[in-house]
């Protein structure tokens, strides 16, 4: 018997209890089992069970072994289907959440690529501005711009953000650009409850992090109008890079105070446990990953 139908036969022995019902369940003779842990403990050296005409329980070394079959046996499990997945074509519906402003410029796009990769895949894209649970609420992938707690998801980071501050050319040379955080005391503000403007506005880390916080006149609840604003020349607002990267590339905003900025803000493509992951959603996953990755906006 080779050794991993060995260690199968073990396991079955100590979960059924006995050789008896082991043998059963595997469909093998009593005395074959039986002769198999006999072989198995003169190979290793070691007792892994204690006999008795009414009872068999597992020895110490025996109790440590059992662990590590039934991780071996999982691992093995796992590996096989996933190399049999990566000759099967993934179908099924895959259901991502991500933030809306996020969800809309760079998943959505991705995702279509996914479905043009996997004609029998479907997408449910859920683009809300909060934290979903992605068990109660039957997510399969969520996109995380954030630090993440430690929980039983799976987690591959994909990039970072940088909380940037800025304001229209126009604005500034009215106003003029303010060189160090204290400077913004001065100007007008545009603020939006996803910026935690109610904390305040935080520059650099550790230490030596500074905090502002804005009495604006302006107080909305999404970046795009907070965004707008500032290109209208209202103020000076503060949002994540990806969000404005466009309008500071073709010159409509300017950063500021970039020496100032606090530590950069992960980007995370969020999955069930490994173990848990089928063809359609490890497909998914992977495209997420490879293609948010190139992301230069992502690079912070």
């Amino acid at each position: 018997m080779d050794r991993l139908r060995t260690m199968s036969t073990f396991v079955t022995v100590a979960e059924e209890g006995g050789f008896a019902p082991a043998a059963r369940k595997l469909k093998l003779s009593p005395p074959s089992v039986t002769r198999a842990i006999s072989e198995l403990e003169a190979r290793l050296g070691a007792r892994l069970l204690h006999r008795t005409t009414r009872s068999l329980r597992l020895t110490e070394a025996g109790a440590r072994y059992l662990a590590d079959c039934r991780r071996i046996l999982s691992e093995i499990e796992e590996a096989d289907r996933h190399a049999a997945s990566l000759h099967r074509e993934p179908s099924g519906l895959v259901t991502v959440s991500a933030s809306v402003l996020f969800g809309r410029m760079h998943v959505a796009p991705v995702l279509l690529q996914l479905l043009a990769r996997y004609p029998g895949l479907s997408v449910s894209a859920v683009f809300v501005d909060r934290v979903v649970h992605l068990l109660e609420e039957g997510i399969d992938i969520a996109v995380r711009i954030a630090e993440l707690p430690d929980s039983s998801l799976s987690a591959i980071r994909v990039g970072r953000l940088r909380r940037v501050v800025c304001a229209a050319p126009a604005y500034l040379e009215v106003k003029g650009r303010p060189r160090m955080p204290s400077d913004l005391a001065g100007h007008q503000t545009v603020s939006f409850a996803g910026g935690t403007a109610g904390d305040g506005w935080i520059f650099g880390g550790g230490d030596a992090s500074q905090r502002f916080r804005p009495e604006s006149r302006f107080l909305v609840n999404n970046a795009d109008t907070a965004i707008a604003a500032a290109v209208a020349g209202q103020g000076i607002t503060r949002v994540l890079s990806y969000m404005v990267a466009p309008l500071v590339q073709t010159g409509v905003l300017e950063i500021l105070l970039e020496d100032f900025e606090p530590p950069v803000v992960p980007v995370h493509v969020v999955h069930k446990e490994a173990g848990q992951t089928s063809a359609r959603v490890r497909a998914a996953v992977d495209h997420l990953v490879e293609h948010l990755r190139r992301e230069p906006v992502l690079r912070g």
